[in-house]
């Protein structure tokens, strides 16, 4: 079974501050055209994307450095609801790592992880993290979980469809565009069971 987890981009919930995607019609063969042709405008974190260490790292590693199995690979999704604490995240790694899938971790539910919760996550050396919240850490604070997440050589994955995702382990394939020297990127998100 593929569980698609990645929100409609133009339709997608969008960061306060962070400019809508936006879609142009330059080709449409309803009005002559021999084919359809789309462009588009969007901030890089719009809709399900990714965060690379240069997000909040000056000297951190951008989308193109990082290799696609931080992306693809067995990944735990867990179900919680409110803030992550330091308890709930050890908890959380001690049954991904009994199933075999402690380098990937997926918050599902309205999760906020602290700041203890994200250490307790940088100690594990996870490869990524991912929530369904368009940030990690809470929405008008969030500087202090990045920093430790992404000072950590993790790759986020934020704004996930997880609604009626059962919690356990799952195949993740969520590379990112290859967007050369950005520090975030859209990705196409699936979960494979």
């Amino acid at each position: 079974m593929i569980i698609d987890i990645t929100q409609e981009l133009f339709s997608c919930k969008v960061f306060p501050g962070d400019p809508a995607p936006e879609r142009r019609v330059l080709a449409s063969m309803a009005q002559g055209a021999v084919c359809n042709v789309t462009a588009l405008s969007m901030c890089a974190h719009n809709g399900t994307h990714v965060d690379a260490p240069a997000h909040f790292i000056a000297d951190g590693r951008t989308v193109d450095q990082l290799p696609p199995e931080v992306f693809t690979g067995d990944c735990w999704v867990a179900r919680h609801e409110g803030d992550v604490s330091a308890a709930d995240a050890a908890a959380i790694l001690e049954k991904a790592a009994a199933a075999g899938a402690a380098q990937r971790i997926l918050i599902a539910g309205k999760a906020c992880l602290t700041a203890q919760a994200a250490r307790v996550f940088a100690e594990a050396k996870l490869l990524l993290y991912g929530n369904e919240s368009q940030t990690v850490g809470p929405e008008n604070a969030p500087l202090e979980v990045h920093l430790i997440l992404l000072g950590a050589d993790m790759a986020l994955l934020e704004g996930a469809v997880l609604t009626g995702v059962e919690e356990g382990k799952y195949m993740l394939c969520a590379a990112p565009v290859n967007l050369g020297g950005a520090e975030g990127a859209p990705c196409r998100a699936l979960l494979i069971r």
